[in-house]
């Protein structure tokens, strides 16, 4: 059975969670429930939750607060997070780059399911938190330009700076990383969903199965169809209709 503590301030969204977790989930038992800050970090100490489903506003401030207080007396938090949260663009992009699981409000069974599934693989791994500490970074800052990146693999979830990431590479439904002085890492997520993400840094997808980052880009061959060759000696082709936009883009650089 796995544990989990509900923070929301909300008390019809928290009755509606428990009934949806009763339903979808019942191996996940919710021990104890919160509304606020203050309560929020009360049920934490006690209980010691597996998982925290965890809303962003609460009435005495928010969600990260929680995560911070908490880090600051106890140390580094061990718990497996899902925020609860309305479409507020700048926090879900945190969460992607901080690769941390996110409900929308009103939350969905489907996308529930997908994410109970995912908490059971992560309950699994060996996961350093380092990516709440990626989060709450960002979230601190308030800044766009995310310099670093949580990836999370079979075998648990890495941090890396988004400057050592040479190229992606589109393998069916999953994304394969090649990265500065490391293994090649292969991610469950589509290669739209990075290419999302890091075109801000300077990625450009020139292929339906690439996205490669301008600043490891050698040469730009013009033969045999057309190529780039990046700093790692690999051989990229160019769709067709990207030709023209790469050349303008290597002109800019």
């Amino acid at each position: 059975m796995i544990t989990a503590l509900l923070i929301d301030d909300d008390k019809h969204l928290r009755k509606g969670m428990k009934s949806l977790l009763e339903r979808y989930a019942a191996d996940i038992r919710i021990v104890g429930e919160a509304d606020s800050v203050k309560s929020g970090i009360e049920a934490l100490e006690k209980y010691k939750p597996q998982v925290i489903f965890l809303d962003i506003h609460l009435a005495d401030g928010t969600g990260f607060d929680i995560l911070e207080e908490f880090a600051n007396n106890h140390g580094k938090l061990t718990s497996h997070i899902v925020f609860i949260t309305a479409h507020e663009q700048y926090a879900l992009k945190a969460f992607k780059f901080s690769a941390l699981d996110f409900l929308l409000k009103p939350v969905d069974p489907e996308e529930l399911q997908k994410t109970i599934a995912k908490i059971k693989v992560t309950l699994e791994k060996n996961t350093s938190f380092e990516h709440i500490d990626l989060l709450l970074e960002n979230i601190r800052r308030k800044v766009d330009n995310f310099k670093r990146i949580a990836l999370s693999t079979s075998d648990g979830i890495h941090l890396f700076e988004i400057a050592d990431i040479i190229r992606c590479e589109s393998k069916d439904n999953y994304t394969q990383f090649f990265i500065k002085n490391h293994k090649p890492l292969l991610i469950s997520k589509t290669l739209k969903e990075y290419e999302e993400l890091l075109t801000e840094h300077g990625f450009e997808r020139i292929h339906q199965s690439h996205l490669i980052n301008l600043a490891y880009l050698k040469s730009y061959i013009k033969t045999d169809g057309g190529y780039v060759i990046m700093a790692d000696n690999t051989n990229i082709p160019i769709a067709q209709r990207k030709k023209e936009r790469l050349q303008e883009l290597i002109k800019s650089l």
